[in-house]
C-alpha cells in the first residue's frame, strides 16, 4: 500500500506510525464542538490504537451531537466540557481534525507540560502544530488519512473502523456531493460496503433526520435571508433568543449555511449564528469563485476553500456588515 502514496506524504505517514509504535497511553483529541468528521476521526483512531495493543483515551471539548452517537465507543469520549477536573496528564497526544492547537479548547488541560503531539489534519490553514505532522490538505476528510494511516500500519480494517471511515466521509462530502468527492473517496467508500457498512442507513441517520429543534430554527433563519446588492452573497442569521426559544444545540444548526449558498447565482453563502451580545460564530461556504479559507483567516478563523469558520466578537449586526463586506471585497 504504502508504493501508491507520494514521497512526502509517505514521509508524514511514516513519522506517524513511528510514533505510535514508540510510546502508548495516548490522548485522543479533535475540535471543541466536534462534527461528523471530528467525532468519527476520533473513534477510528481509538481502533486503530486497540488494534495496535496501545491504551488511550478519547477526550473533547463540548458534547457529542445526538445523531452520532450509533458510532462504536462513541460514549466513551470524555466531554471536557462537563468537567471540573481531571486526574489524568498525558505526555503523548494525538489530534485530529485541528486546524490549529487554539481548535483543541479546553482539552489541552490534559496535556502534560512536556506533552508530544502528532497533528493529523485536512485543513489547508492548518499550522503544523505538533511534533509531527500528517497534513494533506486534498483529502476530503482527516478519517480518510486515518483509513490511509491504518493501512499503512497494516491494521485490519473491520466493521467497526469501517463504519467510522464511512461516516466521517459521508459528512465531509455532504453525501459524497462536494467538490471533495474524489476516485479516491468514492473507491474507499466502496471498499467499506465491501465490508458490509449500511451506507443508507448511515445516510438516513447523519444526513436526512431533523429534529423539531431544527425545523424551529430552520423557519426562523430563512426568515432571515438576505443579499448583497448584486445577489452574489446571501446570509442567514439566528440569534441567541431564536437558540434558546427553540432549544436548539450546537448540531441543530448544521445544514442552514446551504440554504443561503444553494441559491442560483449566489458564490457565498452565510450563516450568522449569535452566541451572545458580543460573540458570533460564522460559517462561509463557496462556489469556484471565493476562497473563503482566506476570508475565514482575516477574522481569526481558519477551513477549507469552499467552507470555512470563524468568530467575530461584535454585535450582530455589526458583526454581519464585517464579513459581508469582506466577502464582497474577495468576490470583487
Amino acid at each position: 500500500m504504502s508504493s501508491s502514496f507520494p514521497s512526502a506524504y509517505e514521509e508524514q505517514l511514516q513519522a506517524a506510525k513511528l510514533f505510535i509504535e514508540a510510546n502508548d497511553h495516548f490522548l485522543v483529541v479533535s475540535h471543541l464542538n466536534p462534527d461528523g468528521d471530528a467525532i468519527s476521526s476520533t473513534l477510528a483512531m481509538g481502533c486503530l490504537l486497540r488494534c495496535l495493543g496501545k491504551s488511550y483515551v478519547t477526550a473533547n471539548e463540548g458534547p457529542i451531537p445526538d445523531k452520532f452517537a450509533f458510532l462504536p465507543e462513541c460514549g466513551s469520549i470524555v466531554d471536557l466540557s462537563q468537567l471540573s477536573s481531571h486526574p489524568d496528564r498525558f505526555a503523548k497526544a494525538i489530534a485530529v481534525d485541528c486546524a490549529d492547537r487554539e481548535r483543541i479548547g479546553q482539552t489541552q488541560q490534559l496535556f502534560a507540560a512536556d506533552c508530544a503531539l502528532l497533528n493529523i489534519d485536512h485543513h489547508v490553514t492548518n499550522t503544523r502544530f505538533g511534533e509531527v505532522n500528517v497534513v494533506r490538505s486534498d483529502a476530503a476528510a482527516t478519517v480518510e488519512m486515518i483509513y490511509e494511516l491504518a493501512r499503512y500500519c497494516n491494521v485490519p480494517i473491520d466493521l467497526e473502523l469501517a463504519n467510522c471511515v464511512y461516516t466521517g466521509l459521508l459528512t465531509d462530502t455532504g453525501g459524497f456531493r462536494y467538490a471533495n468527492t474524489t476516485p479516491l473517496v468514492m473507491r474507499i467508500a466502496a471498499e467499506l460496503l465491501d465490508l458490509g457498512v449500511q451506507g443508507n442507513a448511515l445516510a438516513q441517520q447523519t444526513l436526512e433526520t431533523m429534529s423539531p429543534a431544527q425545523i424551529g430554527l430552520l423557519q426562523r433563519a430563512l426568515a432571515s435571508l438576505a443579499f448583497s446588492a448584486d445577489k452574489r452573497i446571501a446570509w442567514v442569521a439566528v440569534t441567541a433568543e431564536q437558540l434558546a426559544e427553540t432549544g436548539a444545540a450546537n448540531e441543530d444548526t448544521d445544514g442552514l449555511v446551504n440554504y443561503a449558498r444553494n441559491i442560483e447565482g449566489v458564490d457565498v453563502g452565510l450563516l450568522f449564528k449569535q452566541k451572545s451580545e458580543r460573540e458570533v460564530k460564522v460559517s462561509l461556504r463557496s462556489s469556484d469563485h471565493a476562497d473563503v479559507s482566506g476570508i475565514a483567516q482575516a477574522f481569526g478563523g481558519g477551513g477549507h476553500a469552499r467552507a470555512a469558520g470563524c468568530s467575530i466578537y461584535a454585535s450582530l449586526p455589526e458583526a454581519i456588515e464585517q464579513v459581508v463586506r469582506k466577502v464582497g471585497t474577495a468576490l470583487s
